[in-house]
């Protein structure tokens, strides 16, 4: 039986809790390098990058710096990709990070390289969760198959 919205959220924060940045791209890092900027602004805005503790992102960062989601390496996506999902399923992104995890994991698999069993299984309940709501009907059959194909039990 399906999860409920506060379950998923529950879900996504237990197993996500106490991961930290590290040395992965953070958020504002990302949006330089979507900007193509020189390494020295990249620098500066990876300073001002939440590094501790993901929950502490405002929600108005995550809409003003989606791009990143497609510049974050494993450690990066580990770290971010939490507090994307939960202000999905809070109606508050202005942006779906659905591409990210039904598609990109057939190109760039490395990007989720780092997620625990746990987490994975909180991604695919995320997934299970959204996979029949209307406002993600482009996505329907991507969502069926990464669900099939990457996000499967194991």
């Amino acid at each position: 039986m399906p999860l409920e919205k506060q379950q998923v959220i529950d879900l996504i924060r237990s197993a996500f809790k106490g991961v930290v940045l590290g040395n992965g791209i953070g958020l504002h890092e990302g949006q330089g390098l979507d900007d193509y900027a020189d390494k020295a602004t990249c620098q500066a805005y990876r300073d001002k990058d939440e590094k501790i503790d993901w929950e502490a992102i405002p929600v108005e960062e995550l809409n003003r710096c989606y791009s990143s989601l497609s510049f974050f390496d494993a450690e990066g996506m580990r770290f971010h990709l939490p507090a994307f999902m939960i202000a999905d399923l809070n109606a508050l992104l202005g942006v779906d990070p659905v591409y990210h995890l039904t598609q990109v994991p057939e190109v760039d698999p490395t990007r989720f390289s780092l997620l625990s069993p746990d987490q994975r299984n909180a991604v695919r309940e995320y997934l299970l969760f959204i996979q029949n709501d209307p406002v993600y009907e482009f996505d329907f059959p991507h969502i069926a198959r990464s669900l099939e194909n990457y996000w499967k039990l194991t």
